[in-house]
């Protein structure tokens, strides 16, 4: 069994963390940069219970949140990945939540990137279903009944309804979609385009 404790020492760079193994008695201290150890605390400190009912509300306190667990963070794997996981947690409606990433060998083309949910599609053609269609035009494409859009790609056969977002980057260029499925018909308006579209312009574009 251990115990962890962390102390400044007077310099705000560096946090020395002492781990206490308390069966031999003995205590082992490490240091870590500062940040490392507030990013490991702003997790483990999420929890939705904390997130409002309200829809619009509840997305407002999870951006703040995701903007906070991500600071300083420039992995973009690791921000995708983190963003999915929080928006999953906050909204348990949500089937699957996750990315595909424009593949830098081919420009055409979405390949599955981090993701919460079943097996996603590997690939996805630009123009083809949901996320081709997003990725193609570039705009948020929110489908009330998935059966109803032609073309649609059946990843997950509960999924009943779909919203995609396109994500930018700094220079406003597309780098991925946003993808979430519901297993509820009409789950997606404009409330929730507005939303997502806001979170992924913090997590990758002119506030990342």
């Amino acid at each position: 069994m251990r115990t962890f404790r962390a102390e400044t020492g007077g310099d705000l760079r560096m946090l020395q963390c002492s781990i206490w193994f308390k069966a031999r008695g003995v205590a082992v201290d490490l240091f870590f940069p500062a940040s490392a150890i507030k990013t490991a605390v702003m997790a483990e400190s999420f929890s939705t219970d904390s997130l409002p009912a309200d829809k619009i509300d509840r997305y407002g306190a999870l951006a703040e949140e995701i903007a906070a667990v991500l600071e300083g963070e420039p992995n973009l794997v690791a921000r995708m990945a983190t963003s999915a996981s929080m928006l999953a947690a906050a909204f348990p409606d949500f089937l699957w939540t996750g990315f595909y990433i424009v593949d830098a060998a081919n420009p055409r083309e979405l390949v599955v990137g981090p993701y919460q949910g079943t097996l996603g599609c590997l690939r996805i053609a630009f123009g083809r279903g949901v996320c081709g269609t997003a990725a193609a035009e570039a705009r948020t494409v929110i489908v009330r009944d998935v059966e109803a859009f032609e073309g649609h790609i059946a990843c997950d056969s509960r999924s009943r309804s779909e919203i995609v977002v396109p994500v930018f980057d700094a220079a406003g260029a597309l780098i991925a979609v946003l993808d979430i499925d519901s297993a509820r018909l009409g789950a997606f308006d404009e409330e929730d385009a507005r939303a997502l579209e806001g979170i992924v312009r913090a997590v990758f574009g002119e506030g990342s």
